[in-house]
């Protein structure tokens, strides 16, 4: 496979000063492109992209991309469409702007990029399985999401903007992929947002209980940030456009994650239990042959070594928010 960029010109990245999609602004400036990153700051922060503000082919607009007429004539070659929020605590909080940016917004970017012969790409995510009932998920699996839950306001908008981009490319033509993201974690997270290494890492620094929801056996995978770029990079170059799940397929239990986190932080931390969320995946891990087959990707950051590289990030969030308390 080819691993070098077809073009290094101009990319849009829809939340591009979010968790991820500061760190995607990063991986495509590496690759050579220019890039515009747009976001409203609803969960995204200036701070994830202030190490770029002196880069010339870099550029920050603060911008609703629910809005309709965005862009004008300005071309790109690559669209990315990560604007919304993930974490459960945001989009608990903001629910109707998650169902706007996954349902205006992926139709806002969509346009962009048919007006402009633009590649897409959106970002998908593992809630598109629900509670899953087949284990691990391939991507042929079509889930078990409850539409009305708590958590649906994220599903469904995730599952609805797999629907557009696909209805897109069929209809349209656009040349799109959709990217399927398991438990990503790393530098730039912010801390306590509801998931669960943020979580775990706040309240081990502090030196508080890890609360641990039900009893703690219900699994996930986590995934270095570095290894997501690296699949997100390469999905952009293929020809794929269904689905790919981009995502360590090693699992872990929430009390074996909480452990790992005490252990990484040197915490005196005991674990708590409390009752388990409506919802809540059971168990959550990627079938990532389809990766590895079309891409020759799979994760190379072992969780231990992930979490020792995010523990220096983690302390000075940690040390932030206590100052502003």
């Amino acid at each position: 496979m080819n691993t070098q960029p077809t073009n290094k010109r101009r990319a849009l990245v829809t939340g591009g000063a979010g968790f991820l999609g500061s760190h995607l602004c990063d991986g495509l400036l590496g690759e050579g492109y220019s890039v515009v990153a747009a976001d409203n700051l609803l969960t995204g922060r200036v701070a994830n992209i202030e190490h770029l503000r002196n880069e010339p082919r870099f550029e920050f607009v603060e911008k609703d991309v629910s809005e309709p007429g965005q862009w004008g004539t300005l071309d790109f070659d690559y669209v990315f469409h990560f604007a919304s929020p993930a974490s459960p605590v945001d989009y608990a909080e903001h629910g109707i702007a998650t169902l706007r940016v996954g349902s205006y917004g992926t139709f806002e970017a969509l346009e962009t990029a048919r007006r402009c012969g633009a590649k897409f790409m959106m970002a998908s995510t593992s809630e598109c399985y629900g509670d899953p009932m087949v284990h691990p998920q391939p991507e042929t699996y079509w889930g078990n999401v409850n539409p009305i839950g708590p958590r649906s306001v994220y599903d469904e908008a995730k599952r609805f903007s797999e629907s557009v981009t696909m209805a897109y490319h069929r209809y349209h033509r656009v040349d799109t992929r959709i990217l399927r993201i398991f438990n990503t974690y790393g530098p730039r997270m912010q801390i306590n947002d509801g998931r669960v290494i943020p979580n775990f890492m706040w309240q081990a620094l502090r030196g508080e209980n890890l609360t641990v929801y039900g009893d703690g056996n219900q699994t996930r995978s986590f995934c270095y940030v570095s290894d997501e770029v690296d699949g997100i990079l390469r999905l952009a170059r293929s020809a794929e456009h269904e689905p790919v799940n981009v995502g360590n397929p090693t699992e872990f239990t929430i009390l074996e994650c909480a452990r790992k986190v005490i252990a990484t932080t040197g915490s005196a931390s005991q674990i708590k239990f409390e009752a388990l969320p409506q919802d809540d995946p059971k168990q959550r891990c990627p079938d990532i042959s389809k990766a590895k087959r079309l891409l020759g990707w799979e994760p190379k950051v072992e969780l231990e070594s992930g979490l020792k590289l995010s523990l220096e990030y983690f302390r000075g969030a940690a040390a932030k928010k206590e100052q502003l308390a």
